[in-house]
């Protein structure tokens, strides 16, 4: 049997990953999560928009088997189209984010100087503020929307990517691959994307997964006070803000489904996050 020492590092961390059960359980969970997604259409058991006032807040049942929300549609419907608003304005974040935090983070830590003096004291101003007070009050001023919602959170995201970055940067540049590139005569933009960028892509995709779960969690709460994505589509955290029009009594099925699904969806990312780390750190 091959050896782990003998195996291409590429093989080592595949090993780790899928021999670790919260990997395991986090990729499946999100892999059913995506499907849901994308097989909406095929999926949800009734039409999407379809209402029955006389199934108001009713309980599940035979006909809707998480029961109907307060306008009497089938909340399983609901979950699987929300579950499209969700992960989209979550990939969609994550990606604006990440794109924005990880170019000012390299010009940041390699350049230093005052352009690192005056980003960072960016980063300390945006990051003095609760990311979730930013996106409301950019929210509130601009007006809900889901590409409002995508950039309200986006605006306060990139900050702990941008820091990272900088800290690893500062790290790498004085690492000897780099200082002998640069005595062959690389130029800055080579030894930027084509040495420092690899060097530190391992922490960036676990800060990429545990932050998908941080904006699931702020959209959620977006949209339970009313300041998420206007469409016809309701998100998981839509659904708990008419839970909180109702009293718990009435219908516990409309707060505990969408609270669970977010805190199932959460962990399991957190859980592919620690995996990823354990499986990515050069120390073990």
């Amino acid at each position: 049997m091959q050896s782990v020492v003998s195996l291409h590092p590429r093989q080592r961390i595949m090993r780790k990953l899928w021999s670790n059960p919260r990997f395991i359980v986090g990729i499946v969970v999100l892999g059913l999560t995506l499907f849901a997604a994308i097989g909406a259409p095929w999926l949800a058991p009734h039409p999407l928009g379809e209402s029955e006032l006389i199934n108001r807040l009713c309980p599940p049942n035979a006909q809707h088997w998480l029961g109907c929300d307060m306008e009497g549609q089938d909340i399983l419907t609901v979950m699987l189209y929300g579950s499209r608003i969700s992960l989209y304005v979550a990939a969609l974040t994550v990606a604006l984010s990440l794109s924005l935090g990880t170019l000012l983070g390299l010009l940041s830590g390699y350049w230093r100087g005052w352009f690192d003096l005056v980003t960072m004291r960016i980063v300390d101003i945006f990051m003095a503020f609760p990311g979730i007070l930013l996106a409301l009050t950019l929210t509130a001023i601009i007006g809900p929307s889901l590409y409002t919602v995508v950039f309200a959170i986006a605006a306060s995201g990139w900050t702990s990517t941008a820091r990272l970055v900088r800290g690893q940067v500062l790290s790498v540049r004085e690492r000897e691959f780099v200082q002998a590139s640069r005595a062959l005569g690389a130029s800055s933009q080579r030894l930027i994307f084509k040495h420092i960028l690899p060097a530190i892509l391992s922490p960036l995709v676990v800060h990429a997964t545990f932050s998908l779960s941080s904006v699931i969690i702020v959209e959620a709460g977006l949209s339970f006070l009313g300041f998420g994505a206007r469409d016809s589509v309701l998100t998981w955290g839509g659904l708990l803000g008419q839970a909180s029009q109702v009293e718990m009594s009435q219908a516990p099925h409309l707060a505990v489904i969408p609270g669970l699904a977010i805190f199932v969806l959460v962990m399991a990312l957190n859980l592919m996050g620690d995996a990823l780390r354990d499986a990515l750190d050069p120390r073990s």
